[in-house]
C-alpha cells in the first residue's frame, strides 16, 4: 500500500510532505485520506484533475478516499493562490453544484467497491449547527493571529494595499482546519492532500488535531501545474476546459490535450494518466524519434477523453479530429461537426443558388480557393479539390442539395490543408 508514494514520486506529483518517513509507515495499512474542492461552479475543470486523480491513485493502492465538497468553505472562498476575493454563492447554488459534480466524480473515483469505497462529503453538514461563539471558543482559541498572518496565502494578500484580505477570507484557514479535525475524529482520516498553495491550511489542520485529539496526521501537497511556456495549465483563449460536455464539448476537450506542447506531453502523461512506467517510457522513445507524429499527445488525449467521457465519445472525437486531415465524414454527428467548422474559414451562400447552373467551380471560386473558374476547373480535373473530403474529378459537376451535410453544409478542401466551409442558408 505504501508503494503509492513511490508511484507519486516517479510521476513528479509530490511537492511536500509533513513527515514522509512516518507517512510511509502509516500507508503500510489502509488509510483514509481526503482532498477538498470548492463547488464554485456546476462542473469540475481540468485544473481540478490532479488532486482528484491522486485520490484515485491512493484508492487503487487500497486506501479510502474522501472527496470533500466545500458547501461551507465554498461560501467563504479560499484566499490561497487568489489575488481577489471570490464572489459569495448562495447555499442553494452550492447544493446544485455539488449534485452535478458528484456525477463527474463517479468517473474518477469508485464509490461502489465494497473494500475501500470513495465517499463524497459536504462540510456544510458539520458546520451548519456550530454557532459563532462555539467556534471561536472551541476552535479559534487554538490559533494565534501571529501564526495565521505568517501563512504565505494570508501574507501575500495582506501585502496588496488595494484588495487586501477580508476577515471572511482570513477565517478560511480555521474552517479548513476544522474540516481535517472533524474528519479525523469521525472518519479516522489521517491524510490530507492538496495543491502546493494549500500547505498552510493543511498544516493548520494537523496542528488543530494534535492539540484537540493528540493525533498524528499528515499532509501531502502536489506541485502547481504550469505549461512549459510559463502559462497556467488548463486555461485557453476560450477560458477554462470543463469536464461537463455541455460547457466544453468532447471534441474540444480532446483537442485541448492533442495541442499539448511537445515539452509537456510526457510530463502530462505521468501527471494525468494511469499508464504504466513502461508504457510511458515507450511513448517517450517514440516521441523523441518522430515528434511530428505527436504520438504522446494522441495517447494523452485518448486516455483523458476516455476517462472523462467514455470510449464511444472518444472514438467520435478522434474521428472528428481526423476530418481536418482528410478523414471520412460518414457517421459524424451534427453536434461534433459544428465544433469542427469553427476551426476553418467559412462563407454563407443562399440556398437559392442550388440550381442546375451552380457548379462546383463556382463554389470553389466563391470560397476563394481558386482565383478564377478556369483555374478551379483545372484543379478539379487534376484531383486537387475535395467536396466533403471526397476527391472530385469532374470539372462540370453541379452542386445540388444532395451534396449538403445536415441539409446545410459543404466542406471544401484544396490540397491537403486549405479548407473552407460553405453554409447554405
Amino acid at each position: 500500500m505504501s508503494g503509492v508514494l513511490d508511484e507519486l514520486r516517479w510521476r513528479g506529483l509530490i511537492e511536500n510532505t509533513t513527515d514522509e518517513e512516518a507517512l510511509a509507515k502509516q500507508l503500510a495499512t489502509s488509510t483514509t485520506l481526503y482532498c477538498g474542492f470548492d463547488p464554485t461552479a456546476d462542473s469540475l475543470h481540468v485544473g481540478n484533475l490532479v488532486p482528484l486523480l491522486v485520490l484515485r491513485r491512493f484508492q487503487l493502492h487500497g486506501h479510502s478516499p474522501i472527496a470533500l465538497a466545500g458547501g461551507a468553505t465554498g461560501s467563504i472562498g479560499d484566499p490561497s493562490g487568489k489575488s481577489a476575493e471570490r464572489q459569495l454563492l448562495a447555499r442553494e447554488t452550492l447544493e446544485e453544484n455539488i449534485a452535478k459534480v458528484k456525477v463527474q466524480l463517479a468517473r474518477l473515483l469508485n464509490f461502489e467497491t465494497t473494500t475501500n469505497p470513495a465517499q463524497l462529503l459536504d462540510n456544510a453538514t458539520w458546520t451548519a449547527d456550530v454557532s459563532y461563539l462555539d467556534f471561536l471558543r472551541d476552535i479559534g482559541k487554538h490559533f494565534s493571529v501571529t501564526m495565521m498572518v505568517a501563512k504565505e496565502s494570508v501574507r501575500t494578500r495582506m501585502q496588496d494595499r488595494e484588495s487586501g484580505i477580508s476577515y471572511t477570507e482570513f477565517s478560511y484557514m480555521l474552517l479548513q482546519a476544522f474540516d481535517f479535525y472533524h474528519l479525523r475524529a469521525n472518519y479516522n482520516c489521517a491524510l490530507q492532500i492538496g495543491g502546493s498553495e494549500q500547505w498552510g491550511n493543511i498544516t493548520a489542520g494537523i496542528d488543530l488535531s494534535r492539540k484537540k485529539l493528540g493525533a498524528t496526521i499528515f499532509g501531502l501537497t502536489l506541485p502547481l501545474i504550469t505549461n512549459s511556456d510559463g502559462s497556467k495549465f488548463g486555461k485557453t483563449a476560450a477560458g477554462a476546459v470543463w469536464l461537463d460536455p455541455n460547457k466544453t464539448s468532447v471534441y474540444r476537450f480532446y483537442q485541448f490535450w492533442i495541442r499539448t506542447d511537445d515539452r509537456d506531453a510526457i510530463r502530462y502523461l505521468k501527471y494525468f494518466t494511469f499508464l504504466s512506467q513502461e508504457a510511458i517510457r515507450e511513448l517517450e522513445v517514440k516521441q523523441n524519434e518522430a515528434p511530428e507524429r505527436r504520438i504522446a499527445q494522441k495517447a494523452l488525449a485518448k486516455q483523458m477523453t476516455t476517462l472523462i467521457h467514455g470510449e464511444a465519445a472518444t472514438q467520435e472525437a478522434v474521428k472528428a479530429s481526423e476530418i481536418l486531415f482528410g478523414g471520412d465524414l460518414d457517421g459524424i454527428t451534427e453536434t461534433t461537426f459544428n465544433d469542427i467548422i469553427n476551426e476553418v474559414p467559412s462563407i454563407v451562400i443562399s440556398k437559392a443558388n442550388l440550381n442546375q447552373s451552380y457548379s462546383l467551380a463556382d463554389l470553389v471560386v466563391e470560397a476563394k480557393l481558386c482565383p478564377s473558374k478556369g483555374q478551379a476547373r483545372k484543379d478539379i480535373a487534376g484531383g486537387g479539390i475535395n467536396l466533403n473530403n471526397v476527391r472530385q474529378s469532374d470539372p462540370r459537376k453541379i452542386v445540388a442539395s444532395k451534396d449538403l451535410l445536415f441539409d446545410r453544409f459543404i466542406l471544401l478542401r484544396k490540397g491537403k490543408k486549405n479548407y473552407t466551409l460553405a453554409s447554405f442558408e
